[in-house]
């Protein structure tokens, strides 16, 4: 199977629209991944057809939960899932919060190669990020632990939209993790996230303000 049609149909799967024009810049971006990761290490997962399951379809699975148009992905790394929402939401503006500045070097290049106008890149770890203007959608996969994820990133989120969320995106249903949450926060949900191709269990935990 090529991965043009590994991605038509896991997009298909997912029950998501998109441009071609899209699909083709996912692949791109898919390109530059396994270039880079060859001197940066960007990520463990080696092989096109596993990085477009685990990457890029995994990103795109969380889009129905995505609220904008401010949108943070906390520890982006190699743009993951910043770089497919912001190619899949091209009416959100997306921060790339990654304090590795070899990771965020290539985030640049993702941005001049695929001419992206809605990602900002900000080199900066997330306890010392204060934006001016707080986020809608504050985002990460980063974090093995929820509770130190909402401690350090709590703080990006807006307090005046009910909508606003914190998203969390886990494998297995973190039970053990959901009572060391900061009391200023409360864990609206966990919903199991299905991933086309992949067998692992996956889930989103949302989390909002009190």
């Amino acid at each position: 199977m090529s991965l043009t049609t590994q991605l038509d149909d896991g997009i298909t799967a997912l029950g998501i629209a998109l441009l071609y024009e899209t699909r083709i810049l996912l692949l791109q971006y898919l390109t530059l991944i396994e270039k880079w990761n060859q001197v940066y290490n960007l990520t463990a997962i080696r092989g096109p057809e596993t990085m477009l399951t685990q990457h890029v379809l995994d990103s795109l699975a969380i889009l129905p939960h995505i609220v904008g148009p401010r949108i943070a992905d906390v520890g982006s790394g190699a743009g993951l899932p910043g770089i497919p929402l912001a190619l899949a939401r091209p009416d959100c503006c997306v921060t790339l919060l990654e304090s590795n500045h070899k990771r965020a070097a290539f985030l640049q290049q993702v941005r001049i190669e695929l001419d992206l106008k809605n990602i900002e890149i900000v080199v900066e770890r997330v306890e010392n990020f204060c934006p001016v203007k707080k986020f809608d959608t504050v985002i990460s996969r980063a974090f093995s632990s929820l509770a130190v994820f909402v401690k350090l990133a709590g703080h990006l989120c807006k307090k005046d939209n009910k909508n606003s969320r914190i998203l969390a995106m886990k494998g297995a249903y973190p039970q053990e993790d959901l009572t060391r949450v900061s009391t200023q926060f409360i864990v609206d949900r966990i919903l199991p996230i299905t991933v086309p191709g992949l067998g692992a269990e996956r889930h989103i935990v949302v989390i909002k303000h009190l």
